[in-house]
């Protein structure tokens, strides 16, 4: 596949060296990215009604929250802030474990690499780790 991707690249490259890709419609006009192809008309239909009104799906909102919060976390010092905020922050992902029809299923290897990591970073920040 990496041969095809690199095959693909050259060509590309090739054509704009040409100036083949100089004089398309609408060149250097941003793209209108609205529709998306993977989603049923009828769904895109009633997706741009509900965009265009300012309503967006709670899964966006509860990321959008959660993103916040992440960046609330990164300013706070005091560490009972942080443990209420974080508290917030599961609370928040659990709402969209259930949006998602239930939690997500993350390989056995890569959470125990994730928890090494953290169990590094807490021991360097010279925080306590109990038994997991």
């Amino acid at each position: 596949m990496k041969l095809l991707d690199a095959l693909v690249e050259q060509r590309i490259a090739a054509a704009a060296a040409r100036g083949e890709f100089d004089d398309l419609p609408g060149a250097g006009a941003p793209q209108a990215l609205d529709d998306d192809p993977f989603v049923p008309e009828e769904v895109r239909v009633a997706n741009r009604i509900l965009k265009n009104a300012g309503f967006v799906p709670p899964a966006v909102e509860q990321l959008r929250a959660l993103r916040d919060l992440e960046e609330e976390l990164a300013k706070v010092s005091d560490k009972a802030a942080q443990c209420r905020l974080r508290a917030r922050m599961l609370a928040l992902d659990m709402a969209l474990e259930s949006l998602r029809g239930g939690p997500l299923v993350v390989p056995h290897e890569y959470r125990r690499r994730i928890a090494e990591r953290l169990t590094e970073r807490a021991t360097l920040q010279g925080v306590a780790v109990g038994a997991a």
